[in-house]
């Protein structure tokens, strides 16, 4: 009886461990489809003899469900998906820019710029016309108006850039409070022997999520939980508490992030926030001083030359444009006409003949010198058309790459840890037939117990 005994608890043993593999394998098929999930395993194990002196072996036992996964794999994902999050974000900041500055779809900064220097052309052939007289008024109101359309396109893409910094941060916050909350969770399964799998994907996918938004470091904090830390060391989550990033508006009147009381805005190196930083920061006010270098230069160099001659009433000429401030800072945004008398133009270099085109000459020929930091007013637009496209070009370049290396690592852990429909079907059948070769073992051992008792009752 004894030996039929062990015989039973053993193919007891087997059922139950078969069916742990079937509702594993199941569990894998439901989700098959399902982002993050990774797939699990049972690991089955030998037992030892349920009896000393029995010197058989004591069949099998469950000793844990393990998904399958690689922490490396999963932190070079991470860090492309760093990469990707600041590459994207400066796209998204820069492709409005570039259309801003587009020839066709534009403003059309480049078209005033010309228009102005054509119509002083144009009134070289007739300086005593009236009509000729204001459209280099028009011409010149309208360059003006096209500065300031631009100065106010980039400052507020600037201020929209900054706006999503903001709610970026906000973002990050409730991933680290969600992500130590896990932590917290996996822990006590992981120290009361459950199966922590499931909770470890969903942290996955947030950590993923955050690395989506910011850089940072990840380390093993023990009992499953992980420590995100900056790349300054600022504490992001230790164990179940979350360190929340914080902002404090710079000298800017623009939103700095905080880690732990550091400014650490200058060093966000991945994630949306460094590409929206890149573009705040850098791109953009870099832009915008050279839009008002080339509008304080103009302003400044015409004024000059209308300054050297004479007007329509013989008087000496003026300034056209109102001076730009020192240092031609928001001279794009405030560029303006001193004044709107066609009379004004100066285009006589002589008092006593008015009729004279010496001097507006000059003024056309200032489009063709380079007083524009070194350059021409046409080469310089050009020069910042192209920086935007370069910066633009390379973000494109540096995506496209990056998503290649992304896709790369994401297809390795498909195939480590994603779901083969057709292993779980091998998978499958292997337990339901070790669950039913099992079951037919209590059978035959129920029957020879009750053989065994009713031939001892005889």
């Amino acid at each position: 009886m004894g030996t039929l005994s062990g015989s039973l608890s053993i193919a007891n043993q087997a059922i139950e461990a078969n069916q742990t593999g079937l509702q594993v394998t199941a569990n894998n098929l439901a989700n098959v489809n399902t982002p993050g999930y990774s797939r699990q395993v049972v690991d089955l194990a030998e037992q030892a003899p349920y009896s000393a002196t029995a010197g058989l072996g004591g069949g099998v036992t469950v000793q844990q469900i393990q998904s399958i996964r690689d922490a490396v794999l999963n932190i070079r994902v991470g860090q492309e998906l760093q990469t990707q999050g600041s590459l994207t974000s400066l796209q998204d900041q820069l492709n409005p820019v570039q259309t801003l500055f587009s020839a066709s779809s534009g403003a059309g900064l480049s078209t005033a710029i010309d228009g102005f220097f054509s119509s002083l052309q144009q009134l070289s052939t007739n300086p005593a016309s009236g009509a000729q007289r204001q459209a280099v008024i028009t011409a010149a109101q309208t360059m003006a108006q096209t500065f300031q359309q631009v100065s106010t396109a980039l400052t507020q893409q600037q201020a929209g850039a900054n706006q999503e910094i903001v709610q970026n941060v906000g973002q990050a916050n409730t991933l680290l409070g969600q992500i130590a909350t896990l932590n917290n969770q996996i822990a006590d399964m992981q120290n009361s022997g459950q199966n922590t799998g499931p909770l470890v994907d969903q942290r996955t996918n947030l950590i993923n999520s955050l690395a989506g938004i910011i850089d940072f470091n990840t380390s093993s904090a023990g009992s499953g939980e992980v420590n995100l830390t900056t790349t300054g060391g600022q504490a992001l989550v230790v164990g179940n508490s979350a360190y929340s990033l914080a902002l404090a508006p710079n000298g800017s009147g623009m939103q700095d992030v905080y880690a732990a009381g550091t400014d650490i805005t200058s060093a966000i190196s991945g994630g949306s926030l460094a590409g929206l930083i890149q573009a705040r920061d850098q791109v953009l006010p870099q832009l915008g001083s050279q839009i008002d270098q080339l509008a304080g230069s103009i302003a400044t160099a015409v004024n000059t030359q209308n300054q050297a001659g004479f007007d329509a009433t013989g008087a000496a000429g003026g300034n056209l444009f109102v001076p730009p401030p020192a240092g031609n800072v928001n001279a794009a945004a405030s560029i303006a006409l001193a004044t709107t008398d066609p009379n004004a133009i100066a285009a006589s270099a002589s008092a006593a003949a008015p009729a004279d085109n010496s001097n507006l000459m000059a003024m056309v020929g200032l489009q063709n010198q380079a007083f524009v930091g070194g350059q021409t007013p046409d080469n310089a637009y050009a020069a910042i058309v192209s920086n935007v496209g370069a910066v633009l070009s390379g973000a494109n370049t540096q995506q496209q790459a990056s998503q290649m290396v992304l896709t790369q690592l994401q297809n390795q852990q498909a195939a480590l840890s994603g779901v083969s429909t057709d292993q779980e079907s091998i998978n499958l059948t292997q337990f339901q037939t070790g669950y039913t070769a099992a079951a037919r073992v209590v059978t035959a051992i129920q029957n020879l117990t009750k053989l065994a008792i009713n031939l001892g009752q005889d």
